[in-house]
């Protein structure tokens, strides 16, 4: 059965109005529309509404400023804010401002009339704001899109929350820039975020990383070390690739989240730990689980709130934000912005992006750091995608379908380096030197970058994993020596 009740509308937009008007009063609301954002507070204070709708930015008052006098008048009150600036900032102030929910315009009136329904059914208390100067400056999550929207919905309900998320998605889709943003505007954000990525670690060593050890414990362990729970204490560990964590770590991850405590390797005494778990996984856990290679009862455990972020694919509309904000970014590195003509972010649009956001970053600071125009061109463009599709071996490869080779890859942004300043490639036995002296050196730095992670360096060089596996053993790189042999 449908609850009725009166409910007041503040929006600037006429049509906007009238189409809240007419929709809710069709089910059988009683309605008070104003264009402002004063009538609307005399009607809050006067006591008139059993809920309120109003946009983010009116003609007399911004509706954030206004929402900590509501909750101070009528804290019962629950208040629904529809904004056109559809970013993650907008999604995260109206949940620290106390809105009820907060809905991107342009709006579906199906999920608004059941959001009406849900608030005037269990009206909620508003949340206790949180100040602003106690938030990071910076925008964590770009993206207007639909999808987007519900990741900052989902994220702005989860802020004030301890519940474990399980973040899944694509590599390169931005698994560890939400699990950050979850910690960094939640109330733990004044504890420590530690990360440990599963896959970056010898198997034999993931339980001593998660739980510290004590000395003597195995050869080698000489004093006694800190894990990355004693290190998240308070704060937010984040578990990244959980599906490559092997078994034995999973029995004693399960025991950590049934009975909040754990030992270290080689101890005896239980410790009990205080952090807000977040996992995130590339792969597919129900069929990991269908071969036996993870627990069930720990994948239900880990999967209290799920959230799978959308392949840069399923939101290419954000492409042309993510670029200026990339460009940006590259500002505050001595990178100079660059301009990129509608026929290029056509074609970036277009462009599958296996790499996803990752690959989409690289390729803008590509630009900005070889390129010495301003505008680029959507030839330019094109010639870049080309040569990532060649190394990623969708669309063709270098020469009649093979694998793009470092060599190649290398040549081919040279050619594009030079030709930019009007000028031929060098003689072939300079040409060749060069190809030759940055090899090494590219591949190691990619190499410790990652920290010896192969999937991760071939994706920050954009080369097929198995190129740069042949390639390491080629030219005897050894990350951990940085030398030859």
């Amino acid at each position: 059965m449908t609850v009725r009740g009166n409910i007041l509308v503040a929006d600037d937009d006429a049509a906007i109005r009238t189409v809240l008007n007419q929709a809710l009063s069709r089910v059988g609301h009683e309605v008070r529309v104003t264009s402002n954002a004063s009538t609307l507070w005399r009607w809050i204070a006067a006591g008139e509404g059993d809920l309120v709708i109003t946009d983010v930015v009116m003609p007399d008052e911004n509706a954030f400023d206004m929402l900590p006098r509501i909750k101070k008048a009528r804290p019962d009150l629950p208040v629904v804010v529809m904004s056109a600036q559809n970013t993650f900032m907008t999604a995260i102030r109206a949940s620290e401002t106390g809105a009820y929910e907060y809905l991107p315009k342009p709006f579906d009136l199906t999920e608004l009339l059941q959001i009406v329904t849900r608030a005037l059914s269990e009206p909620k208390r508003m949340k206790s704001s949180v100040h602003a100067d106690d938030q990071p400056e910076s925008m964590p999550l770009v993206g207007r899109s639909a999808a987007m929207q519900d990741i900052y919905r989902m994220l702005a309900r989860m802020m004030q929350t301890d519940l474990t998320v399980m973040i899944s998605g694509e590599s390169g889709t931005g698994k560890e820039l939400v699990a950050r943003a979850l910690h960094e505007y939640g109330r733990r954000r004044n504890g420590p975020f530690v990360a440990i990525n599963m896959a970056a670690i010898p198997r034999d060593l993931i339980e001593s990383e998660l739980f510290g050890h004590e000395k003597g414990a195995f050869t080698g362990a000489q004093n006694r070390s800190s894990g990355r729970f004693e290190q998240a204490e308070g704060g937010t560990l984040f578990l990244d690739e959980i599906g490559d964590m092997p078994m034995e770590a999973q029995t004693r991850l399960l025991r950590v989240l049934q009975q909040g405590e754990y030992t270290t390797v080689g101890g005896r005494t239980p410790i009990r730990t205080d952090v807000r778990i977040v996992a995130a996984t590339n792969k597919d856990l129900r069929t990991l689980i269908n071969q036996g290679l993870f627990r069930e009862d720990l994948f239900y455990r880990l999967n209290v709130v799920p959230l799978r972020l959308p392949a840069l694919r399923e939101r290419a509309e954000d492409v042309p934000d993510l670029v200026r904000h990339f460009f940006k970014q590259g500002e505050a590195e001595g990178l100079q912005t660059k301009r990129i003509a509608p026929a290029g972010i056509d074609l970036m649009k277009r462009y599958p992006w296996p790499g996803n956001v990752r690959e989409l970053e690289n390729l803008v600071r590509r630009l900005a750091a070889l390129y010495p125009q301003d505008d680029i061109g959507a030839d330019i463009i094109e010639s870049e995608l080309q040569t990532a599709q060649a190394a990623e071996g969708i669309g063709g490869g270098a020469a009649h379908g093979e694998e793009l080779t470092i060599s190649q890859a290398v040549e081919m942004h040279l050619q594009r380096y030079f030709s930019s300043f009007g000028t031929e490639l060098p003689p072939p036995g300079l040409y060749h030197r060069i190809l030759t002296e940055v090899e090494y050196p590219l591949v190691l730095a990619s190499m410790t970058a990652t920290r010896g992670n192969q999937i991760k360096a071939a994706e920050l060089l954009g080369l097929n994993r198995n190129t740069l596996r042949k390639k390491i053993r080629e030219l005897g790189v050894n990350v951990y020596r940085g030398a030859k042999g």
